[in-house]
């Protein structure tokens, strides 16, 4: 039987602000950022990572976008190749605080979660996290593979804004910053003391 979503992480691209170093292979909480996203799609049916094949990931499959580094709209042309569950999990692979359960919400504000009806065409084709300034986070969503698919196959453009805001998605903002990303030194400096703090509160 199908799986109800797959999971496309995204885990190439030049990490320019980060002095090129390997972004997703860095640590958070005591563990390679890439994975901590990956424990957070437990019940994707196949998890799709776009970049370099990685250890710690046992039974990912493994996808370079063309050019490699090309950029976020590459990768998922790459990642969405493989995805075949009628939903998929979007997500960037440097969230240290992403957690099941804010993918569970992001399923159930999308109409993915399990028990629910049908999608209905028209209807919204996703749902992706808002941060605390209420920008949409594009690489932090959930998504009709049929809808992105169509929207994919007609873009020409390079961002993932103008890819996928057309689509319209709901937009969810939740606690404990899942849509946090580690895009500079300081971010990351940043999400290893919070990630201290909370570890000693336990």
């Amino acid at each position: 039987m199908t799986a109800r979503h797959d999971a496309c992480v995204l885990a190439g691209g030049l990490a320019r602000r980060l002095g090129g170093r390997d972004k997703p292979a860095l640590h958070v909480s005591g563990r390679p950022l890439v994975e901590s996203v990956a424990a957070a799609v437990p019940g994707a049916g196949r998890l799709v990572v776009v970049g370099p094949p990685r250890p710690g990931l046992p039974g990912a499959i493994f996808r370079r976008e063309d050019p490699p580094g090309g950029g976020p709209v590459p990768a998922l042309r790459a990642g969405l190749a493989e995805v075949t569950a009628p939903w998929v999990v979007l997500l960037a692979a440097d969230l240290p605080f992403l957690t099941a359960e804010h993918v569970s919400a992001l399923l159930d504000a999308a109409g993915a979660g399990a028990g629910t009806v049908a999608y209905a065409e028209g209807a919204r084709a996703g749902a992706v996290l808002v941060d605390d300034g209420g920008r949409e986070q594009w690489l932090a969503g959930v998504w009709h593979t049929a809808s992105l698919t169509r929207a994919l196959a007609r873009y020409e453009g390079r961002s993932l804004h103008g890819l996928l805001a057309p689509l319209d998605p709901v937009t969810l903002h939740l606690a404990g910053r899942p849509w946090f990303d580690c895009d500079t030194m300081d971010d990351l400096q940043r999400a290893r003391a919070q990630a201290g703090a909370t570890a000693e509160k336990e």
